[in-house]
């Protein structure tokens, strides 16, 4: 039996890497063989594009770069990691996914979301179906969460009215996809927004809910 994908998407400091970590480890409890990934990286030639997207070193990077190194990233990681663990019945997790490209260089960058859908659909082209949960989490709280303790990475620098716009992005994605993407809230604590990701995730792993392709 093919396996499944589920990405987890949302804004800066939604917990995104926390509640990928939780859902693996009930998964797994539950018998499911499971694959954790992230975006941009994943591979080798991708966590070196990870470095260039992220680096605050490299602030004067062209917007189309930015989209087009997401999308080559996303390209190697489909190719060399996701395409084949589904093919052996793994189930894939992955820490963002190609929603990230729409609300951060769509509707944040003001990029245009048709082009972006055209390289993003050529990077997925020959994946099918997939689930995908969003954390919801309003900006001022996201980037505290994500600033504590550290230095943000290029993205995080950026302005709240960026951020703002990401997430209105994330949201209109939501709205416009109900079939693949699911809304979390992320204000609650870690146990209630974990037990709700999982609810999800079994109600798609046991074919209770489908998915939709990009």
């Amino acid at each position: 039996m093919e396996g499944k994908l589920i990405t987890l998407e949302g804004p800066d400091g939604a917990g995104k890497s926390t509640q990928v970590s939780l859902l693996a480890s009930a998964l797994k409890a539950r018998g499911y063989p499971v694959l954790v990934t992230r975006e941009p990286g994943g591979t080798r030639l991708g966590e070196e594009i990870r470095g260039l997207l992220l680096n605050p070193l490299y602030g004067e990077m062209n917007h189309v770069t930015e989209a087009m190194l997401y999308a080559g990233a996303r390209a190697q990681l489909v190719g060399e990691v996701i395409l084949p663990a589904l093919a052996a019945g793994v189930t894939v997790l992955c820490d963002r996914f190609v929603d990230s490209s729409l609300a951060y260089q769509g509707y944040g960058r003001g990029l245009d979301l048709g082009m972006l859908r055209a390289i993003n659909g050529f990077a997925l082209k020959q994946l099918g179906s997939f689930l995908t949960i969003l954390l919801d989490l309003p900006p001022e709280e996201g980037l505290r969460r994500a600033a504590a303790g550290r230095r943000g990475d290029r993205l995080e620098q950026e302005d709240l009215d960026f951020h703002k716009r990401v997430r209105d992005g994330y949201l209109a994605l939501a709205a416009s996809n109900p079939e693949r993407i699911v809304v979390v809230a992320a204000a609650a604590p870690v146990s209630a927004v974990q037990q709700s990701v999982l609810k999800h995730a079994l109600a798609y792993l046991e074919g209770k809910r489908k998915g939709a392709s990009f």
